[in-house]
């Protein structure tokens, strides 16, 4: 195996596990999407209350913040007591880690948008909830996209990481070529993630700009 050319073994790799690329892929894509679920839900859900609640923005952002700083295997290890070995304890892991950047965009989304614009919100007779959903989140979802868009790009990386735990993933074939020695095995496993991080960028990045408004579009 060695005496052949890298592109050589990712070839002969591929014919033999294609099948398990595939399923593998699946995987992967059930962890980030899981995991990107529940901390969208989540994650707006705080932004938009510490817009509101202003002495629980330290300690929202402060203790996503802390998630962000563990390493990712350490979060890892952290929920196996928990959840142990499996997918569940991979998706948990990606879930806390995806917390911050979508929080913090959706606190700044709204906060920067115009005082003058609430204002008129109220003058014509908004709720504040109607001043939430019709003015504040529309205007501030390019932001909270963008936050969304880092999670998920971050969180594919990450999930090559939950082969460890037992989880599945690319990440399987990661490893498996490091521990035997065989590159094309990690291109197997890496060239799908890779390709994974930038469809997701590309349709976030549309996303993004289908939720600005026109006259704000770059």
């Amino acid at each position: 195996m060695k005496n052949l050319s890298l592109w050589d073994q990712i070839v002969q790799q591929w014919q033999m596990r294609w099948p398990e690329v595939l399923d593998a892929t699946f995987i992967h894509i059930q962890l980030v999407f899981f995991s990107m679920v529940m901390a969208v839900v989540l994650g707006v859900l705080l932004g938009v209350i510490i817009t509101r609640v202003k002495w629980l923005v330290p300690i929202v952002l402060g203790g996503t913040g802390i998630l962000q700083t563990i390493p990712s295997l350490a979060v890892l290890g952290f929920m196996i007591p928990i959840f142990g070995i499996g997918v569940q304890t991979g998706i948990a892991a990606l879930f806390l880690y995806s917390l911050l950047p979508i929080v913090r965009n959706t606190y700044a989304g709204i906060n920067d948008v115009d005082t003058s614009t609430r204002e008129a919100a109220k003058g014509m007779g908004m709720t504040s909830m109607q001043i939430l959903f019709k003015v504040e989140l529309p205007l501030a979802l390019p932001i909270i996209m963008a936050g969304i868009r880092t999670s998920a790009v971050i969180n594919i990386g990450n999930a090559t990481l939950a082969a460890f735990i037992g989880a599945g993933g690319l990440g399987d074939f990661i490893f498996l070529g490091i521990t035997r020695g065989i590159d094309g095995l990690i291109f197997l496993g890496a060239i799908p993630a890779t390709l994974l991080a930038l469809l997701v960028e590309g349709i976030f990045n549309r996303l993004e700009y289908w939720t600005t408004p026109k006259g704000l579009r770059k």
